[in-house]
């Protein structure tokens, strides 16, 4: 066992050296400069004699943006015919076939074209860096999956495009492309972001002061959190403390399963650590009694799971509280992530005869019990 164990990590050594490495810029909202940004390193990659290749930019119709593009070498997109209308896409397998030492992607959580080669941009940046292309993307902080909801608090819309926080722990550089709200809002005022006629629109909405100042925050925090991640990694020593482990325990309500996910892979990502999505099967579940929009729901929330970075436990057992315990000890969890008290998951613990014990019996494991308000 001790010698597979050894072959596999070498394979991954391997693999991570063959690997492109991923530079990711990170805004919080449109028009602050991020695909400029980019596109000012492309020249000065492109100096300094690195083949490095537009794969996708969106300008946006913005001038400065459009200026920069001169004198770069730009992959052509691919057409798709979807619905009666002719699309653009990236051209993915172009820019594998190409083979640039650098590839300038804009759009990270952009949703690909149905009949694409995968569903999502931030899917096809995984496959140049895998194809050892080095790759320079960005993304709004709006766009980030467990910011979902603060996101939508803050500006009152649900974002529908989104990345997974994986995304950025496989990115090796995090920069902040930063302007306060007044500078944002200038530039918002002289055209540099939107049409004259959406200017007026876009300061009633979403670019009121205060909604900027909080996006701003969010990715101050987020770039923060990144660096101090790579900083554990790379320069701290390892200690004798016991590494995090989480476990997020879901029901089959699907608002609440969201919520206990995205904030899970919150505080993994912050603790640089390995995380579980643990569902109980009651008989009440069972396959021929959940609704099948239940069903349907659970599966998308499988797929969150996974695309944020967790492993899926699912598990039959008429007790909720026996199942948890079991996975506790089993994969040697540090903290337990449950919904807020009125949520059924809790309701059926609590209803449970073993709660007290696995309470008692967490507690003298050291395990935490965290609930998710």
């Amino acid at each position: 066992m001790d010698k597979e164990k050894n072959v596999q990590r070498f394979l991954d050594l391997i693999r991570r050296s063959r690997r492109g490495k991923f530079k990711l810029y990170i805004g919080m909202a449109a028009g602050v400069g991020k695909s400029y940004r980019m596109l000012q390193e492309a020249h000065t990659l492109l100096r300094n004699g690195v083949d490095v290749k537009i794969g996708y930019i969106e300008t946006h119709g913005r001038l400065e943006t459009e200026a920069l593009l001169q004198g770069l070498p730009v992959v052509p997109r691919r057409k798709i015919f979807y619905k009666g209308k002719e699309l653009e896409e990236m051209d993915l397998q172009a820019i594998i076939n190409l083979r640039p030492e650098v590839a300038i992607v804009d759009e990270l959580a952009h949703s690909n074209v149905e009949g694409s080669v995968n569903e999502k941009r931030w899917q096809d940046v995984r496959d140049l860096l895998e194809a050892g292309i080095n790759v320079i993307s960005a993304v709004n902080i709006q766009h980030l999956e467990s910011l979902n909801e603060a996101v939508q608090q803050i500006t009152g819309v649900e974002v529908r495009e989104r990345v997974p926080d994986a995304v950025l722990q496989f990115a090796d550089e995090v920069v902040n492309i930063d302007l306060t709200a007044d500078e944002l809002v200038t530039r918002l005022r002289e055209g540099k972001i939107y049409a004259p006629d959406k200017v007026e629109i876009a300061l009633r909405n979403f670019f009121q002061p205060e909604k900027i100042l909080q996006l701003r925050e969010l990715a101050l925090k987020e770039v923060a959190s990144q660096v101090e991640r790579k900083i554990e990694i790379e320069v701290t020593r390892p200690s004798d403390r016991r590494p995090e482990r989480f476990l997020a325990c879901i029901s089959s309500n699907h608002r609440t399963a969201q919520h206990v996910i995205r904030k899970t892979a919150r505080l993994a990502s912050y603790y640089n650590a390995r995380w579980w999505v643990l569902y109980v099967q009651t008989p009440a579940e069972a396959p021929d009694k959940i609704p099948l929009a239940a069903q349907r729901h659970l599966m998308n929330n499988f797929k969150l799971a996974i695309e944020s970075g967790a492993e899926v436990v699912r598990i039959e057992n008429a007790s909720v509280a026996d199942a948890i315990f079991e996975k506790t000890a089993e994969l040697q969890i540090t903290t337990v992530c449950i919904g807020k008290p009125h949520l059924n998951l809790w309701q059926i613990i609590l209803s449970s005869g073993v709660f007290n014990r696995l309470l008692k019996s967490l507690t003298d494991r050291d395990v935490d019990i965290i609930i998710l308000s």
